[in-house]
């Protein structure tokens, strides 16, 4: 079914910072990431943790209990998927800063200080730490602050023998030769290994709805080059991000079960699967242009697939091409005529019905995706989604029938074009 592949661990990210699922949604996926491919997860809990004591503050209105941790813990477990928890300590925090307390600032100007050495004395300080309490685990870090920091200041360090860097590029066309050179560098600095992260979602817009499969499948096939071409046996396997927001602050990018398709594409190729991914998932293709139909498909979630594709590709088109290129609305109910609420008594007969029918059918197929969110995620991720995604255009519908409505029943003037006197506001 599989040929070799360079990366031995192949982690799937769950960012839940963002439309954290319920555990219930975890007990039907994880046993899919194990058929796909997957041996492990990275799961970010943000403020999804249950944190207790002076911390208990940083807990999200639904973070999970600590059964329900447990649960999850049990659950991969039982998919034979190794967890590895990713806890941000500067990054995402968005909040603290390194080196910009006055200890730290008095300590920068010292000429024989830099932030790449505040930085790595902090690195070292912290996976210290973690090991002199867990000697069995080895840390992971982003290696960000890491790429730029001279050789001999790495290897002076002490750090490469305390934690592993993780390599990220979730670009298209990332440069394979200078990935290639990084690791080098690492591997002469004495690191004895490194990870490699891609993604497969949330790394091609803020606000993206559905993931660029072809864009992820070539950032993959990139970093199978870049594996191939690096130091022998030194990766010791690949995270596949899937990130929900980009930081804690931004809204939501591609949900989780709209990222099943590109995340099987991805392993597929990583692992050199034969057997296609349609037939896995059930879908009749993997292209961007193919509208899965409710009930075709059979992945955890896949109506949730289907029925943000059928709004993403279609709702706001729908909406627009009714009040922009309808020959009625432009016609005989323009913003002109909409703000002074004027129109002819038959021209409500050739709009108003139109209007009604767009709305049933988007409000029909609205209340099946509010359904079927509410089953894998939390209200409030419910709401924003679709706060985000469907109301902007759905009100714009109900906005044109109130217009509507309130046009009909107000007498009309001589003309439109003059002076009537109402009040236009």
């Amino acid at each position: 079914m599989s040929g070799p592949t360079p990366f031995k661990m192949r982690l799937v990210h769950l960012d839940l910072k963002g439309a954290p699922p319920r555990v219930s949604y975890f007990s039907e996926i994880f046993p899919l990431f194990h058929a796909l491919g997957a041996n492990g997860l990275l799961i970010e809990y943000e403020d999804m943790f249950p944190y207790e004591g002076r911390l208990r503050l940083l807990r999200a209105t639904h973070a999970y209990s600590p059964s329900e941790v447990t649960e999850i813990l049990r659950l991969a477990r039982l998919s034979e998927l190794e967890v590895v928890p990713l806890v941000q300590t500067f990054g995402h925090m968005e909040v603290y800063y390194l080196g910009e307390g006055e200890a730290s600032r008095r300590w920068l100007q010292q000429e024989q200080n830099s932030q790449a050495k505040l930085c790595l004395s902090h690195m070292r300080a912290v996976a210290s730490h973690v090991l002199a309490r867990h000697p069995g685990i080895t840390p992971l870090v982003w290696d960000d602050m890491l790429r730029d920091i001279p050789q001999d200041q790495l290897t002076a360090s002490g750090v490469p023998q305390l934690v592993e860097p993780v390599l990220w590029d979730y670009g298209a066309d990332l440069d394979i030769h200078s990935k290639v050179q990084l690791m080098e560098k690492y591997r002469e600095c004495g690191f004895p290994r490194l990870w490699a992260a891609s993604a497969f979602k949330g790394a091609t817009g803020a606000s993206q709805a559905l993931p660029h499969i072809e864009h992820h499948l070539r950032n993959h096939a990139q970093w199978l080059q870049v594996a191939g071409s690096g130091p022998a046996d030194m990766l010791q396997g690949i995270i596949l991000t899937g990130w929900q927001r980009y930081d804690h602050f931004s809204v939501l990018c591609e949900l989780l079960p709209v990222g099943i398709p590109s995340l099987a594409a991805c392993l597929q190729l990583l692992l050199h699967v034969r057997l296609r991914v349609e037939n896995l998932l059930g879908l009749p293709s993997l292209e961007a242009a193919a509208i899965p139909s409710e009930g075709t498909s059979s992945f955890p979630g896949s109506d949730i697939h289907a029925l943000v594709t059928q709004v993403s590709f279609y709702l706001r088109s729908s909406v627009d091409a009714l009040l922009e290129r309808n020959r009625y609305v432009t016609g005989w109910f323009s913003p002109y005529h909409r703000r002074r609420k004027l129109i002819h008594p038959v021209m409500v007969q050739h709009i108003q019905p139109e209007v009604l029918s767009l709305l049933g059918r988007w409000s029909a197929l609205v209340q099946q995706l509010e359904t079927a969110l509410q089953l894998a995620f939390y209200p409030d991720a419910v709401e924003e989604w679709l706060e985000e995604n469907v109301r902007p255009s759905m009100q714009q519908l109900q906005d044109l029938l109130q217009d509507l409505s309130e046009a009909a029943h107000r007498p009309l003037p001589t003309s439109p074009g003059w002076d009537t006197g109402w009040d236009c506001r």
